[in-house]
């Protein structure tokens, strides 16, 4: 209790991370909650969205992502790195073994054989008490760095699910747009045939027939350009389950699906929510234990160190009793002058820690400006997405009138491409939202930590 009590440098108490914390979130307003209201996401966030094959892919992140694989590896030194800070509460033991030939200088004057051979077995003890804490703050420091490395790791393979996840979905928009697309052209080539056919009855003119076949060449070109996004989509999806883009494919399959509802909690609950807010928190704390570390090099060390072991001239005799020798005694020491080392590394430590309270409330506010966005995109892409599918119904509906106007001679062919046109932006712009859905539930639920939560963190005092 006395030495524990002897522990120098200031104990850590988690700073606030914002003045005041806010009780809800600010674009929440409009926002289906989920039902039964959970408060936290559970379990494999991303079996939210109902897609078996997302469900497939989102499984292989974690045992070949070869970045989150080197971060498990960071995170495994990192837990060494403890283990060795702990090898400071235990003394040092070494043996050895020497047999040593010496000649004398004849010049003094000694009648000593000037040939010697001597054979020594020493065994040394030394030992550091740990009276001001040194070692109990390395390790508190190297403790706290094991867990921020954790929640680093947790944070990564976050992001690495949370990036699969979005390439899906924008590769399944793509895929929508492709068979939208190709539907859309079958229905102009037999315009363009209805043209020709009324071209060559004398009803149409030239100019008719040229138009629809601008028509369906532009939108047959648009649908060709699909396919190198969707490559690079399908690209990206191999490189984060770890396999060569080479062996990888995936079946088109138009996007059809909502994004689910999600549950949100209260923003206090961000804090242990999210694995980079808990890796930063972390790293405050190994911050703070390295002040202690820094001013225990102002107090005097203690060192109690013992030798023995045997020693003789005489080989024969080297392991007999009378050859034993022995020494044990304290030591203690203190620097009186370093030109100044000791007071740059306490204010060195002091800043590093005022630096990692100003990283650990950034990504605090980042984290909350992470969900508002998302929170607001989602509110307002629903809205537009209503909207936009109403626009669609009226372009469907005016190409059907012009379609009828132009076959009856009412209005020019122009009227009725120009609704065509229309028709076909409105479809492909709801396409897109609808992706940009999806994409926004995903970064929500990233924003909200998946499914992590800070009790997560292994127990590193073992």
């Amino acid at each position: 209790m006395f030495l524990a009590g002897c522990t120098v440098g200031p104990n850590y108490v988690r700073p606030e991370a914002v003045p005041v914390m806010p009780a809800a979130y600010k674009e929440v307003n409009g926002w289906k909650t989920a039902q039964p209201r959970d408060e936290a996401i559970k379990g494999a966030w991303w079996q939210l969205f109902n897609d078996p094959q997302l469900n497939a892919l989102e499984e292989q992140v974690a045992v070949s992502n070869q970045n989150v694989l080197a971060a498990e590896a960071s995170f495994r030194q990192a837990r060494a790195l403890i283990q060795s800070a702990k090898a400071g509460y235990y003394p040092t033991v070494s043996v050895g073994a020497s047999a040593t030939r010496a000649h004398q200088s004849s010049t003094l004057g000694s009648s000593a054989k000037s040939d010697t051979t001597t054979y020594t077995i020493p065994v040394d003890i030394s030992w550091e008490a740990d009276i001001w804490g040194r070692v109990r703050r390395s390790v508190e420091a190297s403790r706290a760095s094991a867990q921020a490395s954790e929640a680093d790791l947790a944070a990564l393979r976050l992001s690495a699910q949370a990036q699969l996840a979005q390439a899906y979905f924008q590769l399944r928009t793509q895929d929508a747009q492709k068979a939208f697309l190709d539907a859309t052209v079958a229905y102009y080539r037999k315009s363009l045939e209805l043209t020709k056919n009324r071209y060559a009855g004398g009803v149409a003119a030239k100019a008719d027939v040229l138009q629809a076949e601008t028509l369906l060449k532009s939108t047959q070109a648009q649908s060709i350009d699909l396919g190198v996004q969707r490559a690079q989509y399908e690209h990206a999806i191999a490189l984060l389950i770890g396999k060569p883009a080479s062996d990888f494919s995936l079946p088109a399959a138009p996007l059809e699906a909502e994004p689910p509802a999600i549950p949100l909690g209260v923003p206090s609950l961000l804090l242990e929510r999210r694995p980079d807010i808990a890796a930063s928190e972390r790293r405050m704390a190994a911050a703070n234990a390295q002040i202690g570390v820094a001013e225990a090099a102002w107090y005097p060390s203690i060192t109690l160190s013992a030798s023995g072991g045997l020693e003789t001239t005489s080989f024969s005799r080297w392991l007999s009793w009378p050859s034993r020798f022995w020494s044990v005694g304290p030591a203690v020491s203190e620097t009186l002058f370093d030109g100044g080392l000791r007071s740059a590394q306490n204010d060195q430590a002091r800043a590093a820690f005022d630096a990692e309270v100003a990283t650990y409330r950034q990504t605090v506010l980042t984290g909350f400006q992470e969900v508002e966005d998302n929170l607001a995109a989602l509110r307002i892409l629903e809205e537009e997405s209503k909207v936009q599918d109403e626009a669609v119904q009226a372009a469907r509906q005016s190409v059907a009138v012009a379609e009828n106007q132009y076959k009856a001679g009412v209005t020019s062919y122009l009227t009725l491409l120009t609704a065509q046109a229309a028709e076909l932006a409105n479809e492909r712009t709801a396409i897109t939202i609808r992706g940009s859905r999806m994409t926004a539930g995903v970064l929500l639920i990233k924003a909200l930590g998946g499914g992590w939560d800070a009790s997560n963190l292994q127990d590193t005092k073992r």
